[in-house]
């Protein structure tokens, strides 16, 4: 500053700017307005796009060990399902060829069986396919309907069966529906044969609904875990022949006389979703004599009368011969 002159300018301790009020305001307006533009005229895109192409190799570098760490990780857990899927599936295979093997030959022992003792084939008994609806309500009985009744043809006491075994048998017959009792019911009974010694029980329901009993066998009886009980076709109801239970346990007390033997069902009463009800045995049968009686009745009508015509022909013919034979 030149000597003689007077500095009129304020010390910096007195100088004011813009307060910061009005700073805020300032930057508040622009904010705004920068987002205004954007939304409208995107005018951060460029800006955008500038940022994403300069940091997208430093992502990338970024993601590399994350990259490698999960590709080395799927390369493990591929090889580890590849290798337990081929154990898997040859293990199937190996049970399966036994399987077919065995099926083989137990279809060629039946036949011949079949061919030397001269065994009739077996029955066919009529059946109508039915879907389950619902399970009963009442909690004191092991029940479902199935949507077939009487106006199907559906009968008390048909056998009701799906693809693994004997399921029930049908109890009450409405129009248009019927309930089925299951094996697993309390008053529930089947008679039943053992495919391993071929001797014949009956099983009942068990009290509490969960499985079947083999009541009144005695101790000393052959019966072992996982013997398959079969229907003996006995009672006029069930088709012989037909998967039932399996036994599960066996229990020998040496104060009773008789054994407990519980059974449970092939077949799964809670999956079951569609059925095949089959006309009881005895009335198949019945209705099979009936079917062969006026078959028989038939032809022997038809020969009777095929006879008389034969026999009335020959009578013409010898009156005819009669008649030119006269002078």
């Amino acid at each position: 500053m030149p000597l003689g002159t007077l500095d009129r300018t304020p010390p910096p301790f007195f100088r004011q700017g813009p307060s910061a009020l009005t700073k805020l305001a300032l930057c508040s307006a622009l904010a705004l307005l920068l987002m205004v533009g954007d939304a409208r005229f995107q005018l951060m895109s460029p800006v955008r796009s500038a940022f994403a192409f300069v940091l997208h190799p430093l992502q990338r570098l970024m993601l590399t060990p994350v990259d490698a760490w999960e590709s080395l990780a799927g390369r493990f857990r591929g090889a580890e399902a590849a290798m337990a899927a081929e154990d898997k599936a040859l293990r199937q295979l190996a049970q399966q060829a036994e399987r077919l093997s065995r099926v083989q030959q137990l279809q060629a022992e039946n036949e011949r069986l079949r061919k030397l003792l001269e065994l009739r084939p077996a029955v066919s008994v009529p059946s109508l396919t039915a879907e389950v609806l619902f399970e009963a309500p009442d909690p004191f009985s092991r029940r479902v309907v199935i949507d077939r009744g009487a106006t199907q043809g559906v009968v008390a006491g048909s056998p009701v069966i799906n693809e693994a075994g004997v399921l029930g048998q049908v109890t009450r017959v409405y129009p248009l529906s019927s309930e089925v009792t299951l094996l697993s019911d309390r008053d529930a009974a089947i008679p039943l044969l053992n495919q391993r010694t071929q001797t014949r029980n009956a099983a009942q329901g068990r009290a509490d609904g969960s499985g079947m009993e083999l009541r009144f066998l005695a101790a000393n009886a052959d019966v072992k875990v996982g013997d398959v009980m079969s229907t003996s076709g006995l009672d006029g109801i069930y088709p012989p022949g037909l998967p039932v239970a399996t036994v599960t346990a066996v229990e020998r007390r040496g104060d009773s006389s008789f054994a407990q033997v519980q059974l449970t069902p092939l077949a799964n009463a809670d999956a079951a979703r569609h059925v095949l009800v089959l006309q009881p045995l005895d009335r198949a049968q019945a209705a099979r004599k009936e079917a062969e009686a006026a078959a028989a009745d038939e032809a022997a009508s038809a020969a009777s009368a095929k006879a008389a015509k034969l026999s009335a022909k020959k009578a013409e013919k010898a009156a005819v011969k009669a008649s030119g034979a006269a002078p």
